[in-house]
Parts: C-alpha cells; sequence; structure tokens
C-alpha cells in the first residue's frame, strides 16, 4: 500500500533508553526575528544565545522546535505551535526538544528502506503551516551518506507509513549533536535498529 505524502517535521516518540522522552527545555528568540519557525523545525543555537530555524547547511544543532510562548504588545499572554516572522513582544520562551539522546519520527520525501539505518541524512522542506503550525521538514532521502543532520535507527509501525517499496516512508531518526555531523556519532551498534 502507497505511503500517504504529509510530512509532519520530527515529532519526538520516545528516548533511546527505552524510557519515555523528556519534557522541551527553554531557550529564546529574539522579537522581530524575520523567519518563521515551525513544531517539528529542527533549529540551531546562535553565538548570541538565541535559536533560530536550522538551514542545510548548518552543523550547530540545537534540537527540534515545539512551540513558543511570550508577552504580546498588548501585555496578553501568547502560546502558538510556531512562531510567526517578525513576532514581536517581551519574555520568549522557545520550548526545544534538546535531549541528543531522543528519537524522532520523520517523512522521507523518497523511497526509504532499512537498508539505509545508521546511514546519515540531511532533511528538506523549510517551511510549514500556519494554521496548524507543523512544520513541512522531512529526510532527504537522496542525501543518504556517512554525515548529516540525522542518523536513521529504523522504519516506523506507523501501518499508513511503512512501506519501504513507496516513496514518503517514516522513519526513526536521531538527530546528530552540535558539531558532529557523522552518521556514527552516536556510536550505535546495529543492536539499537528499531524495527
Amino acid at each position: 500500500m502507497a505511503n500517504v505524502d504529509a510530512a509532519f517535521g520530527f515529532v519526538p516518540i520516545r528516548h533511546l533508553s527505552g524510557n519515555g522522552y523528556s519534557r522541551a527545555n527553554k531557550y529564546t528568540i529574539t522579537s522581530g526575528l524575520a523567519e518563521n519557525i515551525f513544531t517539528g523545525d529542527l533549529v540551531i543555537i546562535t553565538a548570541d544565545g538565541v535559536i533560530t530555524p536550522h538551514t542545510a547547511t548548518e552543523v550547530n544543532n540545537i534540537g527540534v522546535f515545539a512551540g513558543v510562548s511570550y508577552t504580546a504588545s498588548d501585555g496578553s499572554y501568547v502560546y502558538t505551535q510556531y512562531f510567526p516572522s517578525g513576532t514581536t513582544g517581551s519574555d520568549f520562551i522557545a520550548y526545544v526538544y534538546d535531549d541528543p539522546s531522543l528519537i524522532f519520527e520523520a517523512q522521507h520525501d523518497g523511497t526509504g528502506t532499512a537498508a539505509m539505518n545508521f546511514g546519515g541524512f540531511d532533511f528538506v522542506g523549510l517551511s510549514g503551516s500556519t494554521t496548524t503550525g507543523i512544520s513541512s521538514a522531512e529526510i532527504d532521502t537522496s542525501e543518504l551518506a556517512t554525515s548529516g543532520q540525522f542518523q536513521q535507527l529504523g522504519i516506523s509501525k506507523d501501518p499508513d507509513n511503512s512501506d519501504t517499496s513507496s516513496a514518503n516512508v517514516n522513519a526513526y531518526v536521531m538527530v546528530n549533536s552540535a558539531g558532529d555531523n557523522s552518521a556514527a556519532g552516536h556510536q550505535l551498534s546495529t543492536q539499537a535498529t528499531l524495527s
């Protein structure tokens, strides 16, 4: 059965230890940042300690964005699934899943297979839905290499997106840590494969 083509960014599903995943940690965003950040987007931390969306060429990954809260200019409290470009206010708190041992689920943009486990991948899709706040990021299947922003651990068990004979299969991945984009960055063995 063909997979459903509906990218959703990177969604935390569990911890490498087998325990549930930890809550998101708090960072800040610059008021008026001229970029959208959607839930499920990979983010980086800048030299001045704020987060911005990740682009395909950066290596200083901090984790995956999970929403933002702030005080609007009219004094009201706002929580939203995504940071709209140009938003101004104060007391910005960006929530980021930054535990390097978190496992995420994401969709391939091509035909992903279990033979790709432990390979490195980058991602595509630097946008998202301003209605749902969900990212359109997905695994760039054509970028299979020994390095990349993510390392694939296994194919998803999602019944609607686990067909490895067609495009858009979902997979389990880990974010390669800041400064270490090697596919061996997590030093995982084949015993850690998630199937």
